[in-house]
């Protein structure tokens, strides 16, 4: 006979499970999944499982566990997540019907959404633009049956990533879009970046090292040149000028 655990119960469990994980693993992906039914969220599991695990939970329990974990471990760096769990969906854009959309069905139909409609030739159009549902908002009966009878699929379900978090650092979802050519680019650019501050500053870096070298070179030369003062690469290019002269 299986015991039923009692709310207590299961929010320790809850907390075992979540800090167990937070020691085992590094890097944390914040998502939501507003509207994704319990099927769905099944299949994401499925086709998640070996890469990632998924563990979803209410943002106060959440806080209050990576709260007391970070006082008992003393590792500062899992409150980093705690503004992370204070998330409020942006405003998402509407699915709105344009006056060229018609369909084949009944008026009434049409009428029990509150969209004017007109029949040309043995078709019902639209005839002013109508903002019938909004993307994240939950999508009622009829008005599925009208964007299928339009060959509009409304429906997606999947987790929307909010935020990553790396040893304590926070990023943007975009850099899971980041290639290894967007990394060498953005280096490739840092380096660039320190070397033209190293020169600027005369201060020496192992990027700006081989600049000041040659640049250092440069000015013992023609100090060189210019006075009785030499040295033996010197002597070369003093003997290539008097023959230019």
């Amino acid at each position: 006979m299986t015991v039923k655990l009692s709310k207590a119960e299961k929010k320790v469990l809850y907390d075992k499970k979540l800090c167990g994980l937070l020691d085992e693993y590094s890097k944390v992906l914040i998502a939501v999944a507003d509207n994704v039914g319990s099927n769905q969220l099944q299949n994401i599991r499925k086709g998640l499982r070996g890469d990632s695990i998924v563990l979803m939970g209410k943002n106060t329990l959440i806080r209050r566990c990576i709260r007391i974990h970070a006082e008992k471990t003393g590792n500062k760096n899992y409150l980093n997540l705690l503004p992370l769990l204070v998330v409020r969906s942006p405003p998402f854009p509407s699915c709105k019907l344009s006056l060229c959309d018609s369909f084949h069905t009944e008026i009434p139909f049409s009428q029990v959404l509150n969209i004017p409609t007109k029949i040309n030739k043995g078709t019902v159009e639209i005839i002013t633009p109508v903002e019938l549902i909004k993307k994240g908002e939950k999508v009622g009966s009829s008005e599925a049956a009208l964007l299928a009878k339009l060959g509009i699929r409304p429906f997606s379900y999947g987790l929307v990533i909010l935020s990553v978090y790396d040893n304590g650092s926070v990023f943007s979802p975009e850099v899971l879009d980041l290639t290894e050519d967007d990394l060498i680019e953005k280096f490739a650019a840092g380096v660039s970046m320190v070397t033209s501050l190293s020169l600027a500053i005369s201060y020496p870096t192992l990027a700006a090292a081989p600049h000041m070298f040659i640049n250092a070179y440069k000015n013992v030369l023609a100090v060189a040149i210019a006075t009785e003062y030499s040295f033996p690469q010197a002597e070369k290019v003093k003997e290539y000028l008097k023959v230019d002269s």
